[in-house]
């Protein structure tokens, strides 16, 4: 038996030998290290047996997959420590995720003593070093052996697996639990961790299912390394938009008002309604868009038309009952139709073709209460939301076009960087969920992949995240906790035109179907401004921040030139608010940089005589004493071309 190794090298056996074995012949250290096997590019257990020639890469915790396998191990140590001190709990799965592992249970929910109680049982448990052995057992026996236990989770995932699937446990100094590995050779192996967080979960994510409590935590093979991540995680809970947001009193929820309906006060009002005339604004003047005002809601009929009330129900409000014989409206989860209407309102030439309608919109979506968080998951959002209706013979360039609106509006709010793009794509094993002929949406993924290629955008092709009637590009960006959330949409249709009967009369006087692209240029608002907060930890750009400017009279003598600086900034339109608390000048300046303000003008008797403000900035900290004239043109061009000015880091308790 031949088996290359990665660097090309060669081993003979005579016999079969486990990977693990192996790594032991190739050296000690290595089997030490040792987490997995790759088997010609496949991973697999270090318990593999390898009977004939074969490449062969040893994974340790350097590689993602060996900090999977860390991770995983993690979890059934947690799983054996839940089982010690709450032998009641049922165990259900515990997978290694991205950047941890998280185990459900079905049991009562779990507090932060009590995870400081399961790690420290952790910690007894990896210092015992149990070995950790793999057997597999018949269907039957499987089913017996945690019926026996008294693990009915893990009974209804025998019984749902294949009928010739390898039903495989592993057994960890006597906590035995299902699970296909890859593990570790011994808990000793789980040697820096920690317990996170816990939180609801429904059982295989149904909410129809049994309420689960879910142990999120994360494993790393040093300890060093685990430090990084902890402090990685503080920082993303100092930026985390539904803190820090609420903390500058950007906006709130009410409890009876309802999950996933922020509310917004005046200063997130005001964030949000700097993003909506500039998008506005930049859609009709600079890229030729009209303006549209439609209706929140309809009746079943033009869903029913539009293939929503069949493909999208479920992720409606529906608003009467069908049975009693009532007019049954739903809560519009999207504008197309209703603007499509607006469309065929006026017959239509080639020559007026493309025609971009563009509408701020009020959308509504029955998101499950488990999805709720922050602005980045609402039951009603407002997005900058269009619809481009064009020959097919456009189509192309149009696409193009809205990418490059996209792009301009991610890189004037210095988010560019952060995105990734993703071609979506239906899913021909389930083509029940979509409506067109396979031909069609061969060849309209294959325009979007031309696009995209010959833009240089680097992109990854997700099967199954179309919409139902057509595939898009997804501009996506992660979180400070690493989750992915889709920013931006861009959308081919080339099916919805026949359903609502849309034409244009072309040079022939030929009635004919034209193309739809649906696009956002921003997105939803709610969900960049959790972008935002997050990106900027609080420090906005100038042109975005709800105050721009604050000025600080030294004392109560100069508050009529303070309210003469403030008169002459609002009147150019910039957002200034005075200080004239009777508090020392040290102080306001403290209270300032805490509210993460851009500007502060301080004022006394010499800038009173003069007609000057002594500048203090975010930027560049004590800018000196200017002429008022010369500080409100330097601002109003920052607003104006909408500057990122670079942070200098100060001490805010300064």
């Amino acid at each position: 038996m031949k088996i290359t190794l990665k660097d090309g090298s060669v081993k003979e056996y005579d016999g079969a030998k486990t990977v693990y074995e192996i790594a032991l012949d190739i050296s000690e250290g290595l089997a030490r290290a040792a987490c997995a096997g790759e088997i010609n590019g496949a991973v697999a257990d270090l318990r593999t047996v390898i009977s004939d020639d074969c490449s062969l890469n040893i994974i340790t915790a350097n590689d993602e997959e060996g900090l999977k396998v860390i991770r995983h191990t993690a979890s059934h140590v947690l799983a054996e420590a839940v089982k010690r001190l709450f032998p009641d709990a049922k165990v259900t799965i515990g997978p290694a995720i991205e950047d941890g592992f998280y185990y459900d249970f079905d049991h009562e929910p779990f507090s932060r003593e009590d995870l400081d109680r399961l790690e420290e049982e952790m910690k007894k448990i990896v210092k015992e070093g149990h070995a950790i052995t793999r057997f597999t057992l018949p269907r039957n026996e499987a089913i017996a052996l945690m019926e026996e236990k008294g693990e009915p989770y893990k009974v209804e995932l025998i019984r749902d697996l294949p009928e010739d699937a390898e039903i495989s446990f592993y057994d960890q100094g006597g906590f035995v639990d299902l699970c296909a590995g890859p593990h570790l050779m011994s808990t000793k192996g789980v040697k820096a961790f920690k317990l996170i967080s816990s939180s609801m979960a429904y059982w295989r994510g149904d909410s129809d299912k049994a309420r689960l409590q879910r142990i999120y935590g994360t494993a790393y093979s040093k300890k060093e390394d685990l430090k990084a991540h902890l402090e990685r995680l503080e920082d993303a809970k100092r930026r985390d938009h539904n803190k820090l947001g609420r903390e500058m009193g950007l906006f709130t929820t009410v409890d009876v008002i309802g999950q996933g309906l922020p509310l917004f006060t005046p200063k997130g009002t005001k964030m949000i309604m700097k993003l909506q005339r500039w998008i506005e604004d930049l859609e009709d003047k600079e890229w030729g868009y009209v303006r549209t005002r439609t209706p929140l809601m309809a009746k079943s009929d033009l869903y029913k038309m539009s293939g929503h009330w069949d493909h999208y129900k479920d992720g409606m409000f529906v608003l009467g009952d069908e049975e009693k014989d009532r007019e049954v409206f739903a809560l519009r989860p999207m504008t197309c139709p209703f603007q499509y209407y607006v469309f065929k309102n006026s017959q239509k030439s080639y020559r007026d073709l493309p025609y971009r309608m563009g509408e701020t919109s009020t959308l509504f979506r029955c998101e499950d209460s488990g999805e709720m968080h922050g602005l980045t998951r609402v039951r009603q959002f407002t997005i900058s939301e269009g619809h481009l209706i064009v020959r097919p013979d456009q189509m192309v360039e149009e696409f193009k076009g809205c990418l490059a609106l996209a792009k301009h509006c991610l890189t004037t709010l210095g988010l560019q960087d952060e995105v990734t793009y993703h071609l979506s794509k239906w899913d021909p094993d389930n083509s029940e969920k979509y409506i067109g002929a396979p031909e069609v949406w061969n060849e309209t993924e294959e325009h979007i992949r031309r696009v995209l290629t010959e833009l240089e955008i680097p992109f990854t092709e997700d099967v199954g995240e179309a919409a139902f009637y057509g595939p898009k590009v997804d501009i996506n960006a992660r979180n400070v906790y690493g989750k992915e959330d889709t920013m931006i949409t861009v959308q081919w249709d080339a099916l919805l035109a026949e359903q609502f009967d849309m034409y244009y009369i072309d040079a022939n006087g030929d009635k004919v179907r034209p193309y739809i692209i649906h696009r956002t240029s921003l997105g939803c608002y709610e969900r960049t401004l959790a972008w935002l907060i997050e990106k900027y930890a609080g420090k906005f750009p100038t042109w975005l921040c709800p105050e721009q400017v604050r000025v600080l009279p030294i004392s109560d003598k100069y508050a009529d030139y303070a309210e003469e600086v403030r008169k002459q900034l609002a009147a150019n339109d910039i957002d200034v608010t005075v200080d004239n608390r009777s508090e020392k000048i040290g102080f306001k300046i403290r209270e300032a940089r805490l509210d993460k303000l851009p500007y502060m003008l301080v004022v006394g008797q010499q800038e009173a005589e003069d007609g000057t403000v002594s500048v203090r900035s975010r930027f560049a900290g004590d800018e000196g004493v200017k002429p008022l004239g010369e500080f409100i043109d330097a601002i109003c061009k920052e607003i104006r071309t909408k500057e990122i000015r670079e942070e200098q880091q100060m001490e805010e308790s300064k």
